[in-house]
């Protein structure tokens, strides 16, 4: 038996691909050749993927290998399979997510985001031999970030990140449930447990946050705030159902605002900034025995900037979140549920890009005026 069964249509072993060369350099399409999956992996042809912020700090500063294809909030159809490959076949359409062990103690407890070897599964740019799925004239580009490199058209995961959606959703937009949309809803659902009547200040209004706002009035919170100094950010937020938002420039303090709204204050806080005078914020704005989330990414010199005293006296929790503490096999396949349902309109958060436009997209994504870029192919 071969190592890889395959579809009529999955011939194809080059593909094109979006590299950076150097850091803080472009992404440069190039033909690049990609090799056939192994025993548990799944060769799937993108149909699109999702521009994160952490593609564009790994693309200008945090010390990934170079060259490499960045990419990790990836959706395509399955084209190949390999021998040991089980629940997947040619033909599937899948979200894929983050990478993870399997073997550890947390990924057996259901925590995979916290998987004891995640730092060099999806920053490693390379799979755990040390090889790369992609090569160019016989020299290997770095390649598996986050168990996908999904900025090409072809990618070549591990069965345990690729998840199986239903054939008729819109393919090419379901990517950024693999990492930001799923990081901010599970950040509410799972790592919050925001639940009906629970009150709730998000402080960003960015896909993680809005993410976070339409998870958390899926389960009836209520009210949900979300500070936020963008004005169109603020308008689409009430639009997905915020019901109340702030201007922290036009307020002079903030956490009274968020009391004022909150009858003295907030169950839940979520900062999607990593700003540390926000954190300070969001934690002064907590009730008793409520609890504060970070998602945001802070300068590496940052400490937290909260009262100790404060803290105990309030009974308050700090949680640091990765990916939503969320198990994507079971997680993504809620969140389209709810997209269904008409509860989680994530799709207003998108605007599509060519791939050919992937620089265009990711500066829209740094300057703001797109909030989830996705890239199509």
């Amino acid at each position: 038996m071969s190592q890889a069964q395959q579809s009529p249509s999955a011939t194809a072993r080059t593909a094109r691909a979006a590299i950076v060369r150097q850091q803080g350099g472009p992404f440069s399409v190039e033909s690049v050749e990609i090799a056939t999956p192994r025993a548990d992996e799944v060769l799937v042809r993108m149909v699109g993927t999702g521009v994160c912020h952490t593609d564009l700090v790994c693309r200008d500063a945090f010390p990934v290998p170079m060259p490499i294809v960045l990419g990790h909030e990836g959706a395509g159809i399955v084209e190949a399979v390999g021998s040991k490959v089980s629940t997947l076949r040619p033909g599937d359409h899948v979200v894929l997510s983050f990478n993870s062990c399997g073997g550890c103690h947390n990924c057996a407890h259901e925590a995979p985001a916290y998987c004891f070897n995640f730092m060099p599964l999806n920053f490693g740019g390379a799979l755990e031999d040390g090889s790369s799925p992609l090569s160019q004239a016989g020299l290997n580009i770095h390649a598996n970030f986050f168990g996908q490199s999904s900025f090409a058209t072809y990618a070549v995961v591990r069965e345990s990140n690729a998840v199986a959606i239903a054939t008729d959703l819109p393919l090419e937009i379901m990517g950024p449930l693999g990492c930001g949309i799923q990081t901010g809803a599970g950040a509410a659902l799972n790592s919050l447990k925001v639940t009906k009547g629970t009150s709730f200040a998000i402080f960003g209004g960015g896909a993680v946050g809005l993410s976070a706002l339409m998870a958390a009035k899926a389960v009836g919170a209520a009210p949900v705030i979300v500070v936020e100094p963008n004005a169109a950010r603020r308008q689409l937020a009430v639009e997905l159902g915020a019901d109340a938002t702030i201007d922290p420039r036009a307020v002079e303090d903030v956490s009274a605002a968020i009391k004022a709204v909150g009858n003295g204050g907030v169950l839940a806080a979520l900062d999607t900034t990593g700003i540390p005078a926000v954190i300070t914020t969001a934690a002064d704005a907590l009730l008793p025995n409520g609890q504060l989330g970070l998602v945001g990414v802070s300068p590496m010199e940052a400490n937290l900037p909260v009262n100790i005293m404060s803290m105990i006296t309030r009974g308050i929790g700090i949680k640091a979140i990765l990916e939503g503490d969320s198990q994507p096999r079971e997680f993504i396949p809620q969140l389209v549920e709810l997209y269904r349902q008409g509860k989680f309109p994530f799709d207003r958060l998108i605007k599509t890009f060519p791939f050919e436009q992937i620089n265009e997209a990711a500066h829209a994504s740094e300057d703001g005026s797109v909030i989830k870029p996705v890239v199509v192919f």
